[in-house]
């Protein structure tokens, strides 16, 4: 990755894009494949679920993206926040046949998610093309030193890059198995200013939760 390389924040015009680079990175997951086993559909039904999130962030949170490598999705978690307008007709249009999954999905991450005050890293994803290059540890540490800024916890969950949060000063909480599926690792990390200090680090590895 070019060390120069500049993390940004989405615009409204972005959101599409930020959409399709998600569903690259998470299609070919074992939560993907739970989510929607037929992977004919799996990338267009990802695209239009996580474009229903991706909108809801931008009233909701924030979406920080390089130009076309790697994006991460947050919800300000500072008090109770809607769902997004409309959800339950959106998803089944989206997600038809697959819409329980995702209701599953939801309830238990819902079920899982801090009640004080948090941030919610709900996506970090790095396009297939451009793993290893180290876009990942990258975007998180740009999320990490905008959160020590302002003080707050961040919670968050993964599949398989429990190591690399960990590194990033996150700490596992109960797992939650989903049923017939893959087990979601909870993770949660204080703010500097509730520990010590972490290193800046600027790039290597990558992440797809």
């Amino acid at each position: 990755m070019d060390a120069v390389t500049r993390i940004r924040a989405a615009r409204w015009a972005d959101k599409d894009h930020v959409a399709a680079l998600i569903a690259d990175a998470l299609h070919p997951s074992p939560l993907a494949k739970w989510l929607i086993p037929d992977a004919g559909p799996r990338r267009q039904i990802l695209t239009d679920v996580l474009g229903i999130w991706i909108e809801h962030a931008m009233f909701y949170g924030d979406i920080h993206l390089t130009d076309d490598a790697a994006a991460t999705v947050g919800f300000h978690r500072y008090r109770s926040i809607p769902p997004p307008a409309n959800y339950q007709m959106r998803l089944a249009d989206g997600a038809g046949a697959h819409t329980d999954r995702f209701d599953i999905l939801d309830r238990l991450l819902a079920k899982a998610r801090p009640t004080e005050p948090h941030y919610e890293l709900a996506f970090l994803a790095v396009r297939p093309s451009n793993t290893g290059a180290g876009y990942g540890t990258a975007m998180l540490a740009h999320h990490r030193s905008r959160l020590d800024h302002v003080g707050l916890p961040s919670w968050t969950s993964t599949t398989s890059a429990i190591g690399l949060y960990s590194r990033h000063g996150y700490t596992a909480r109960p797992p939650i198995v989903l049923p017939g599926g893959p087990t979601l690792h909870p993770m949660r990390r204080n703010s500097e200013s509730a520990g010590e200090r972490l290193p800046v680090i600027t790039a290597r590895e990558s992440r797809l939760a």
